[in-house]
């Protein structure tokens, strides 16, 4: 499971009380969670009307960096294309796994410095995190770009032989070139049809000269025939050509065009290789300073929430749950239990909630305890 639960409860007689609870009514008996404690450094309060202001602009704020987080992960696999088992790899917090980051928290001083205020360290994360959204817009159009591009041309390049390029497939040798009367033409004949074509090409205009076709390259379906005829037989011979279903291609042998293409080739694929080392790297870099965001603004809103709910000194101990799939409504039910005594109005919200089938409890129902959820799984795909 890559859902976390970020849970605070007030300190008892100690903090370490109240983590020591918590721990016997969730892993003594039934193991619902695996449980870290999650270190929250003393903080500058300020005034109550900050903190309620505060709380609602960290909600935002909260959602904002999640889907930066989100979008960071997704263009990573996008970026990886062929290699997307690879992409979890990649996705690190300062060099660690998120799980272990998380489990492990320590606030990073030199980041967000704690002599700052609270909206300060707040605002000094929405300007890295704007940063970081703006950064992956320029760098993910300019990639995308250079990527359509040279897919346009690979496009080109592949498919049928009734609209695919011609360049890589026929040569100088192929054509009578810089003739005054004569031109020869390209003709993608069915493979059904190919007597039928030897039997009548010569016959489809006036002007065709004799036994000057060649098979140039077939695919699956078709076969793409050169034919040479004079000019002036030109338009009777395509007419005759559709009546008898071999299709013409408009293609005339022009040596500077086909080098033209092949150099646009090169120079894009060159460029997307160089382009591609440097991306990765700055997504790898980037989603690591978003997750270390989030989960600090995780941490802001469960000491905002904690403050505003358990009031003055500061005293609550914050805590990281991790349950499984089978054990998270009974851990809900214990947590209630352990907690109801903190707010008896909000747990007659979740008694109620409990009893109705199909009811998501999600991270806006309130609980008699401090409660943000962090889910770890940041991509739209399965790995």
């Amino acid at each position: 499971m890559s859902e976390f639960w970020l849970i605070s409860a007030p300190g008892e007689k100690t903090c370490q009380q109240t983590w020591d609870h918590m721990m016997v009514a969730t892993t003594r008996t039934n193991n619902l969670s695996t449980n870290h404690k999650f270190n929250i450094p003393d903080l500058k309060v300020g005034t109550l009307d900050v903190l309620v202001g505060l709380s609602d602009e960290l909600a935002k704020l909260d959602g904002f960096v999640e889907s930066v987080l989100k979008k960071v992960a997704q263009y990573m696999a996008d970026v990886l294309e062929d290699s997307r088992d690879k992409v979890q790899e990649n996705l690190l917090a300062n060099g660690v796994d998120l799980v272990t980051y998380i489990t492990r928290f320590q606030w990073d001083m030199a980041k967000y410095p704690i002599k700052q205020s609270l909206k300060n360290i707040s605002e000094i994360i929405s300007k890295q995190v704007s940063q970081i959204d703006n950064d992956l817009k320029a760098r993910a159009s300019a990639y995308n770009n250079l990527k359509g591009n040279l897919q346009n041309l690979e496009r080109k390049n592949a498919g049928s032989l009734l609209t695919r390029s011609l360049a890589d497939i026929v040569k100088k040798d192929d054509f009578v070139i810089d003739s005054e009367y004569l031109i020869t033409m390209l003709v993608v004949v069915p493979k059904t049809g190919y007597a039928d074509w030897q039997k009548t090409y010569e016959t489809l205009a006036e002007m065709v000269v004799p036994r000057s076709t060649n098979l140039l390259f077939e695919d699956q379906e078709s076969g793409l025939f050169s034919v040479t005829l004079f000019r002036k037989a030109l338009d009777d011979f395509r007419h005759k050509a559709r009546e008898n279903k071999f299709t013409m291609r408009d293609f005339q042998y022009n040596e500077e065009e086909l080098k033209a293409d092949k150099e646009e080739m090169t120079r894009l694929s060159t460029d997307k290789k160089k382009q591609f080392g440097p991306l990765v790297r700055w997504l790898k870099v980037n989603f690591s300073e978003a997750f270390i965001a989030w989960v600090h603004i995780k941490a802001l809103r469960v000491f905002v929430e904690s403050v505003l709910r358990y009031g003055l000194p500061v005293n609550f101990q914050a805590m990281i749950l991790q349950p499984t799939k089978k054990t998270m409504k009974k851990l809900r039910e214990v947590l209630n239990e352990l907690y109801k005594h903190l707010d008896s109005s909000a747990a007659g919200i979740i008694d109620a909630a409990m009893d109705i089938p199909g009811l998501n409890l999600s991270q806006q129902e309130y609980y008699p305890y401090v409660y943000y959820k962090i889910d770890c799984n940041l991509l739209d795909f399965k790995l």
